[in-house]
């Protein structure tokens, strides 16, 4: 039985060694984003993402995974809106939201993105559930910040149109979307993704699909070296980050951006690398610990630090 689904309009809030990919060329004019956009997960990402594409005035469709769920997702899309207005940025022609159980709102979608977590069996499945019922014109893309784009286009019909989207989060306050091609991946739909995501006040930097891409390989790199240096004693977490933000300018630590990230997340991408690379990218004991215990970062209260906000 399908579930009702729950719309409502965005601009009034209920509630609080081998070359890189070539980039696109710039000689095209930016597109404006889709009328419709399909979002198929509703959690932090998902939300943020949705956030995103109303903002620009599209018609956003978020799908969950039951009707509670589905609210759930609504709520934090609102209340992203809410949080835009009191900053003070002017929405006048956003667009609206739904939120539901059924894929079938994908229907007349020209982009949907999957943003499930980071697991690749359950993306996979997302993707092919997305694949059923979306056009054959449409453009599917992965929010996965480590999966092979190649791996999961393996069971698609259509690879060609599909790509990723690594969105960062907080996705209304990160200015970043890196487009990962795929060895498939049309030069027409890297081209238009990228404008897409410039028409949404972000900046686009295309990677060919490889393990962790770049900005996770690089960041989580970091990240463990980090989490290595506090379980050693070497310094504490506030110190770790306050020598890499004052020393090397970095707008946050990578203790605190891990917190943000989620533990959880890190140590998902961790586990992928040291699939591909080796023992440089194993977790360190500590990282498993954390999550082990249930302390994933802002999400929950707790990480490497305490947090009051979530």
């Amino acid at each position: 039985m399908t579930l009702p689904e729950t719309t409502s309009p965005a601009h009034a809030p209920a509630a609080p060694g081998t070359a890189a990919a070539p980039r696109p060329s710039t000689a095209r004019v930016p597109a404006s984003v889709p009328t419709s956009v399909g979002v198929l997960g509703g959690g932090r990402m998902g939300a943020g993402i949705a956030h995103a594409f109303l903002l620009a005035g599209a018609r956003v469709h978020v799908v969950e995974r039951d009707a509670e769920a589905a609210e759930a997702a609504r709520e934090r899309v609102e209340t992203a809106l809410a949080r835009s207005a009191q900053k003070g940025i002017e929405i006048p022609d956003a667009g609206t939201l739904t939120t539901g159980v059924a894929t079938a709102a994908f229907a007349d979608a020209g982009l949907v993105i999957e943003a499930v977590p980071e697991d690749r069996a359950l993306k996979a499945d997302a993707l092919a559930r997305i694949e059923e019922v979306v056009d054959g014109d449409a453009v599917v893309a992965s929010n996965t910040s480590s999966i092979s784009i190649d791996a999961l286009a393996a069971a698609l019909r259509r690879p060609q149109r599909f790509l990723g989207l690594h969105f960062f989060n907080p996705v209304p306050a990160s200015a970043l979307v890196e487009v990962v091609t795929g060895s498939r991946s049309e030069p027409q739909v890297v081209g238009t993704a990228t404008d897409w995501v410039e028409a949404i006040g972000k900046t686009a930097v295309v990677v060919r699909d490889a393990p962790g891409f770049a900005s996770s390989r690089l960041g989580v790199a970091l990240g463990l070296e980090a989490i290595r240096v506090l379980e050693e004693g070497v310094a504490s977490a506030h110190d770790i980050d306050t020598a890499m933000e004052l020393g090397y300018r970095h707008p946050m630590g990578p203790l605190r951006t891990t917190d943000i990230v989620g533990l959880d997340v890190r140590l998902g991408i961790a586990e992928e690398l040291e699939r591909a690379f080796g023992a440089r990218f194993t977790p360190p004991a500590l990282l498993r610990e954390l999550v082990a215990q249930g302390h994933l970062g802002r999400k929950t209260g707790r990480g490497f630090y305490e947090w009051s906000e979530r």
